[in-house]
């Protein structure tokens, strides 16, 4: 471990951690609004690559952090794209 790997490692496990509060405050809301489903997809994809990236370099602190904001980004986006769907269906409070 070096402090580099140490210093990375623990933003991406803060920012894991300020994901989760995206995630959590969709679940309670049930619908999303101003956020686009890009931006989320993008970092997500990134993400994935970090996992892949950060072992092949040693970065093992680093590959944790991102392993939480990679889950956390793939559960927002998928929340996103459910109530999306799910709140097209009812308008209004009627089904359609």
């Amino acid at each position: 471990m070096n402090w580099a790997d140490l210093a990375n490692g623990l933003f991406e496990l803060f920012g894991g951690v300020l994901l989760w509060m995206n995630v959590r405050k969709l679940y309670r809301d049930k619908e999303y609004k101003g956020v686009s489903k890009a931006p989320v997809a993008f970092f997500m994809a990134w993400g994935y690559w970090n996992l892949y990236f950060y072992p092949a370099f040693g970065a093992w602190l680093s590959f944790f952090g991102g392993l939480n904001i990679v889950v956390a980004n793939t559960v927002w986006l998928v929340q996103m794209v459910y109530y999306s769907r799910t709140n097209k269906r009812i308008v209004n409070g009627e089904v359609l």
